[in-house]
C-alpha cells in the first residue's frame, strides 16, 4: 500500500437500526447492518466490496456519500472527519452513480437540466453551464445533439446510466462511489459502461469505491476487495490475491459458485453455503460465519468451540499465509485458522 495520506478513511464504522415493539415501541434490539468496517482508499484507487444481499454493503455506500448517518466510528477525507457533518464542500467532492437508472432520473425533466442539476445547486457555470453540459454529455459516450433536450423514457437503459455518470461528473468530483453501476442494465451494455468507467478514471484521476455482487465486474474494475458478510469485512486485499487464492472460507465458498469458462471445479468440489445468512438483529456469537463455515466441520471439538466463542478481528499476513504484527502486506483475513490461503 502507498505511504500516501489516503483519499477516504473509514474507522470501526457502525449502523445499528433499532429494533421497537409493544405498545410504547420501547426499544428491544438492533438490527446491525454494519458493525466495525475499516479501510483506507488511495487517490486513484479502486476498491471493492462484495457479499451476498443484506450483508451491509449498500448501507455502507450510503455512509460514505452522507446519506445516512453512522451510529458510531468516522469516516476521514483527505484527513478531514466528515461523519456527521457533511457539507456542501464534500457532497461537490464525492458523488454516487446508482443501481437502478430508470428509477433515479427526473422522468418531467430532460436530459441536460438533468446534468445541470448539481451544478445550478452549488451556482456553478452560470456563464457556460449549457456547453459544458453538452461537453460532459459527449464526454459519457451520449451525442450532445440528439440527446441534449430528450426526456429519459426516450433512452435506453445503457443511455439513462451513462446521463447518470454524467450528472456525477458534473461538479468534478474526485470520489465516486458506484452502487451496482451496471446490475440493472442488459449483459450486451454492461461491458460499454465498465470501459467508459475505466477511461474516467484514467482521464479524471477519479478515486471508485465499488459496490458489487457480481465478482466478474470486479475483476474488471477493480484494484482492491473487500468481502463482506453480516456487516463485518472478513477479507481485504489485492485483487488476484482475493479472487484466485481465497484465505477467508467465506471468500471461498462465495467464489466457487461463480461461472467460469475456465476449467471449472467439478460438482462435487463446489462448496455450498447452506442455507441464508444469520438474522442481523441476532448475529451469532464468536465468527459470525461459523453456522455455515464449511472448515469448521473439519476442526476437533476444542478449535470449533473457539470459533462460537471469539469473533476474529482482520489480521494481516504475510504472502506465504504466516501472521505477523505490520507492515506492507495486502491481505487481511478475519479468521482463526486461515491465515493465509486455501492451501493451509
Amino acid at each position: 500500500m502507498s505511504d500516501a495520506e489516503p483519499l477516504l478513511s473509514v474507522r470501526d464504522l457502525k449502523r445499528h437500526y433499532p429494533v421497537r415493539s409493544g405498545i410504547l415501541k420501547r426499544k428491544t434490539g438492533a438490527v446491525q447492518a454494519v458493525d466495525g468496517v475499516s479501510f483506507d482508499l488511495q487517490q486513484g484507487e479502486t476498491l471493492a466490496v462484495v457479499g451476498e444481499s443484506g450483508c451491509g454493503k449498500s448501507t455502507l455506500a450510503e455512509m460514505v456519500i452522507g446519506l445516512d448517518e453512522p451510529s458510531a466510528g468516522e469516516i476521514e477525507f483527505e484527513g478531514e472527519v466528515i461523519a456527521g457533518g457533511v457539507d456542501k464542500a464534500f457532497r461537490r467532492r464525492v458523488q454516487m452513480v446508482f443501481q437502478d437508472p430508470f428509477s433515479t432520473l427526473n422522468e418531467r425533466m430532460t436530459v441536460g437540466r438533468i446534468v445541470a442539476e448539481p451544478l445550478v445547486i452549488h451556482g456553478e457555470r452560470e456563464d457556460d453551464r449549457a456547453a459544458y453540459v453538452r461537453d460532459l454529455l459527449k464526454t459519457v459516450g451520449l451525442d450532445p445533439d440528439r440527446d441534449y433536450d430528450a426526456f429519459p423514457h426516450e433512452l435506453s437503459g445503457g443511455q439513462r446510466q451513462r446521463v447518470g455518470i454524467a450528472r456525477a461528473l458534473a461538479l468534478d468530483p474526485d470520489l465516486l462511489v458506484l452502487d451496482e453501476p451496471v446490475s440493472a442494465l442488459d449483459v450486451s451494455v454492461r461491458a460499454g459502461i465498465l470501459e467508459l468507467l475505466r477511461d474516467l478514471q484514467a482521464e479524471r484521476g477519479l478515486t471508485y469505491l465499488l459496490i458489487s455482487h457480481d465478482v466478474s465486474v470486479v475483476r474488471q474494475v477493480a484494484d482492491r476487495v473487500a468481502v463482506m458478510y453480516l456487516g463485518e469485512f472478513v477479507e481485504l486485499g489485492g485483487l488476484e490475491a482475493v479472487l484466485d487464492d481465497p484465505a477467508h472460507p467465506y471468500t471461498e465458498a462465495l467464489l466457487s459458485s461463480v461461472p467460469r469458462v475456465r476449467a471449472e471445479p467439478a460438482p462435487d468440489q463446489r462448496i455450498r453455503l447452506p442455507g441464508s445468512p444469520p438474522d442481523p438483529s441476532d448475529p451469532p456469537s464468536g465468527c459470525r460465519f461459523h453456522p455455515r463455515c464449511h472448515l469448521r466441520e473439519r476442526l476437533d471439538d476444542d478449535d470449533a468451540a473457539r470459533c462460537v466463542a471469539a469473533d476474529p478481528e482482520l489480521t494481516e499476513r504475510e504472502a506465504g499465509g504466516e501472521p505477523r504484527p505490520g507492515g506492507d502486506d495486502d491481505r487481511t483475513v478475519a479468521c482463526h485458522f486461515r491465515p493465509g490461503g486455501r492451501n493451509y
